[in-house]
């Protein structure tokens, strides 16, 4: 085995055992509650500079080279001789070798239902969990709330939230390298947040697709098809400049891949969670039936059952067979509820499917719906990727020759070939201006477009969800096509051509490609957005759509 390649066993030992995951509380009473799950460190982190590691995780797939886990052998039918008995169903033996070749043993606790689980974070009904998310996502909406009221009293034309972010991210590294513990402390700090925030992060996404038959009800039927051509050829388009970019500076700076920090996965929803809603749902709506005006304004009022048929929409959505969601998928499905339950009460309340479409998001802080609570969280989802790119830091080190170069030329590919091809087939310049972000994840999608006049932010977020149906639908059997087998080029094709939707979607199948999707995914919405910042870039732009 090439130097290079040889495990280090001493610091890196794995052992495959099954993750566990319990029920989370509902969001009923007090949003959700989340476990308490630390962020792992990387084995060669300042905080374990010699001291071995275990990371749980699944088993790994069968290789010819000989695995980690090779390395462990099985535990003893018996105790050692002359130790007392111990119950094999509170502790094992992990013997291991050492690169020196020496043997050690050591007495592992397995983990109960409670405990940490590998890569699903497990929901636990109780008061400090509770505290403990609402502190940390508190904190992040405060700032990002900040933020955005000193740019628009300074008249900043930056988005806010990603300066926040780069504060953040300036924050942990710092701290890294002065107190690395302090670091990991921050992290913990959060991580409920973080959570939360990956667990319901399509939803964030859903309120500009429910009322989009208001957004588009002034669109040509043409215009409206030149835009699903150019949604659908210019996802093909950046899919390929990304993975073959990367592919090619791969293929020159050879760099070896290694394995990347584990990433937590939220937990699953619960019946308990589907019930509760359940019941808000139906509740609310017969009060809003009952007292159109009940809490204030119609807008006020409808915003709670509208809101629990969103969620609703996304958990059965979420539990749809897989082949059902390649057709069906989740955000479809929370758009689609969510707009039904428009139709009913619109129907029985002899209102009309447009003015609660109009209620659904109102875009007025003083007056929200639904929609405009959901849309609240685009923000902190902004930051909270300086969580997920400090996490991937050492990964982003390594490989940042072919993640960088990739998602710089895949975003500048992305928007001026919007523009031309936008020109070239005679859409509106107002419309083409809308779409330029396609390819960028919709919480900076709109502070892009934000920047220019004239655009249509509804259209803007539909488009880019469009863009991230087509690519979760189809990402795999395009690389396949295209002869893209490296993990690192397919996870930063897909997130550069499909954000997040795509990412999804990928991961789920290949999750060695997960952390360059991730940082892909954050990378590109951030460059786009210092891109357009620029103000001969917006000019450019602009010259080309006119």
């Amino acid at each position: 085995m090439p130097h290079n390649l040889k495990p280090n066993l001493s610091q890196n030992i794995r052992i495959s055992e099954p993750s566990t995951s319990n029920g989370s509380l509902s969001m009923a009473a007090a949003s959700l509650a989340l476990a308490h799950t630390p962020f792992s460190r990387s084995p060669n982190s300042k905080l374990f500079p010699k001291t071995p590691s275990i990371l749980l995780q699944s088993s790994p797939k069968t290789s010819s080279r000989k695995p980690f886990s090779s390395c462990l052998r099985p535990p003893p039918s018996r105790p050692p001789s002359g130790s007392r008995g111990i119950p094999a169903a509170r502790f094992r033996f992990l013997v291991a070798y050492d690169d020196d070749g020496a043997k050690s043993k050591s007495l592992i606790r397995p983990r109960s239902a409670g405990a940490d689980g590998g890569r699903t974070a497990v929901g636990f009904p109780n008061v400090v969990g509770i505290l403990h998310l609402v502190a940390s996502l508190g904190i992040i909406l405060a700032a990002d709330k900040l933020l955005k009221q000193a740019f628009v009293a300074a008249a900043i034309k930056f988005p806010s939230a990603l300066f926040g972010m780069f504060c953040v991210f300036s924050v942990l590294m710092v701290l890294d390298y002065v107190a690395p513990s302090a670091a990991m402390g921050l992290m913990g700090f959060f991580e409920p947040a973080a959570l939360f925030i990956q667990r319901w992060l399509p939803l964030f996404y859903v309120p500009s697709l429910v009322v989009l038959p208001l957004a588009v009800r002034d669109i040509p039927a043409a215009s409206g098809l030149k835009i699903c051509l150019i949604l659908v050829g210019g996802w093909l388009a950046s899919l390929s400049v990304a993975g073959y970019t990367a592919i090619t500076i791969r293929r020159i700076v050879k760099t070896v891949m290694i394995p990347a920090e584990p990433m937590t996965r939220p937990s699953p929803f619960t019946s308990v969670e589907l019930w509760a809603w359940t019941a808000i749902f139906i509740s609310t709506f017969i009060l809003a039936l009952v007292s159109p005006i009940a809490l204030g304004t119609s807008a006020r009022t409808c915003l709670p059952f509208l809101l629990a048929a969103t969620v609703l929409g996304y958990m059965v959505g979420s539990g749809l067979p897989s082949n059902v969601k390649k057709l069906f998928h989740p955000i479809i499905c929370c758009a689609f509820a969510a707009d039904l339950a428009a139709l009913a009460y619109g129907y029985f309340s002899r209102s009309g499917t447009d003015a609660v479409l109009a209620d659904y998001l109102t875009k007025v802080s003083s007056n929200p719906g639904a929609g405009d609570i959901l849309m609240g969280f685009l923000g902190s989802v902004i930051i909270s990727f300086a969580f997920s790119m400090f996490q991937q830091r050492k990964l982003m080190k390594r490989h940042a020759a072919e993640i960088f170069s990739s998602v710089i030329i895949a975003t500048t590919f992305s928007l001026y070939s919007t523009a031309i091809i936008g020109r070239a087939v005679g859409l509106e310049s107002t419309l083409t201006v809308s779409i330029l972000p396609r390819c960028i994840t919709v919480a900076l999608a709109l502070s892009i477009v934000s920047l220019f006049e004239g655009a249509n932010s509804s259209l803007t977020a539909a488009a880019v969800v469009v863009t991230g149906l087509v690519g979760a639908n189809f990402v795999q059997a395009v690389m396949d096509k295209l002869q893209l087998h490296d993990p690192i080029a397919r996870g930063i094709a897909t997130a550069s051509s499909a954000h997040g939707l795509g990412t999804a979607a990928l991961s789920a199948k290949e999750p060695e490609a997960l952390p360059f999707c991730a940082i892909a995914y954050a990378l590109t919405g951030i460059f786009g957005s210092l891109l357009c910042s620029i103000p001969v870039v917006r000019q450019s732009l602009l010259f080309i759509v006119k």
